[in-house]
């Protein structure tokens, strides 16, 4: 049984080559849609300047089962979605790029995986975007995760009626990464489903408009 399913999957790529980018944003496809369909954010998004790589989950699917299913019964899908996301990480920062200029984003399961990368992996990334997403595992799952986030900036937006979603999630998420040192943005929008609205692309946007100003002060 192959047990890396996401290993040599494609990672589709828009915007500036990362050897001239501002920074590198991650997107992370959701459930049963793939790498190009989420790379249609990068025109709304509007900010050119930056490397956008979204890899391509094998049957278009990270993980089996919800979000909130124990963990094990997600594996080995969920190990080696993480896996994925790590090596495309690597493959980044190999062009020169450090993680205060990396974005971490997703939607839906994406979502999930994005925030659950990102507390594993914690330190001070250029931000972390979760559109209609938590943290994975059921309730009561321990959130003893290792590391700091050191302010980074993370922003979380949801429905309060996502029927895929818990609001409950949300807000346990909001609430570890706040622990965990990060500057969280929550956001729940009434009645708004599960989708992206323009609120949260703008701040998305602005997210990525204060990386790459903060980055260019590094350098000066």
């Amino acid at each position: 049984m192959m047990t890396d399913r996401h290993a040599r999957q494609p990672v589709r790529t828009a915007g500036a080559p990362l050897a001239e980018a501002a920074g590198a944003v991650v997107l992370v496809h959701g459930r049963g849609a793939s790498a190009e369909s989420i790379l249609g954010l990068v025109d709304e998004l509007g900010c050119p300047d930056w490397s956008y790589l979204a890899p391509q989950a094998a049957d278009w699917t990270w993980y089996p089962h919800s979000f909130m299913a124990p963990i094990e019964a997600n594996e080995p899908k969920l190990s080696s979605a993480l896996r994925a996301l790590g090596s495309i990480v690597e493959q980044i920062e190999a062009t020169g790029l450090d993680r205060k200029q990396i974005v971490l984003a997703g939607f839906s399961q994406g979502a999930c995986l994005t925030a659950e990368f990102a507390a594993r992996h914690a330190g001070r990334w250029g931000g972390v975007v979760v559109l209609a997403g938590g943290l994975i595992g059921p309730e009561g799952t321990p959130r003893d995760y290792a590391g700091r986030f050191e302010g980074m900036p993370v922003f979380l937006g949801c429905a309060d009626n996502d029927p895929h979603i818990p609001l409950a999630r949300v807000n346990e998420t909001a609430d570890v990464f706040t622990r965990m040192g990060a500057d969280v943005d929550p956001r729940i929008y009434p009645g708004l489903g599960h989708t992206v609205n323009a609120d949260e692309l703008d701040a998305f946007r602005a997210m990525l408009d204060r990386a790459e100003a903060r980055n260019s002060r590094a350098l000066d």
